[in-house]
């Protein structure tokens, strides 16, 4: 069996983690369907379309300053009970010339599972990169992680 493939995450990205009392397998239940997932991933956001399988979308919607706006992209990794990572853009593209992305992994620690969401990709952004990165790590909470958690330990 050969190790399995883990997604680069580059110095500049947003990171929030949750340590949630279930294995991975558990853990990656919640990642299986498009009901599952919209029950704790749509928390603070919509969940409009997810296929969950590599080379699938996925789609929010989110209120910015009164405006519903959609955002999302192709699901590069679907890795079960390790890792989900998918492109992150507005839909249809307006500010960004290209993605960032979104990786959800899962690690096996302490008898339980550290999940972690990284938004990663700003390097590609040249000299907008800190501009971009600051605007993802002030908008970004452990919202969706801490409903991850309250749905698998209720």
């Amino acid at each position: 069996m050969s190790p399995r493939a883990v997604t680069e995450i580059g110095p500049l990205s947003v990171r929030r983690a949750i340590l949630v009392h279930a294995t991975p397998q558990r853990v990656w239940k919640e990642f299986e369907s498009f009901e599952r997932m919209a029950a704790w991933w749509g928390t603070g956001h919509t969940l409009e379309i997810y296929e969950p399988r590599e080379g699938g979308r996925i789609e929010m919607s989110v209120d910015v300053d009164g405006e519903m706006r959609r955002f999302g992209g192709a699901i590069l990794v679907f890795d079960p009970g390790n890792e989900l990572t998918f492109e992150d853009n507005w839909v249809p593209q307006r500010e960004w010339p290209m993605p960032v992305f979104i990786t959800l992994r899962l690690t096996p620690h302490h008898g339980g599972t550290l999940v972690e969401l990284l938004v990663h990709g700003f390097e590609r952004f040249g000299e907008r990169a800190a501009e971009r990165h600051r605007g993802l790590e002030t908008g970004w909470s452990i919202r969706q992680l801490a409903r991850l958690a309250a749905i698998i330990e209720s």
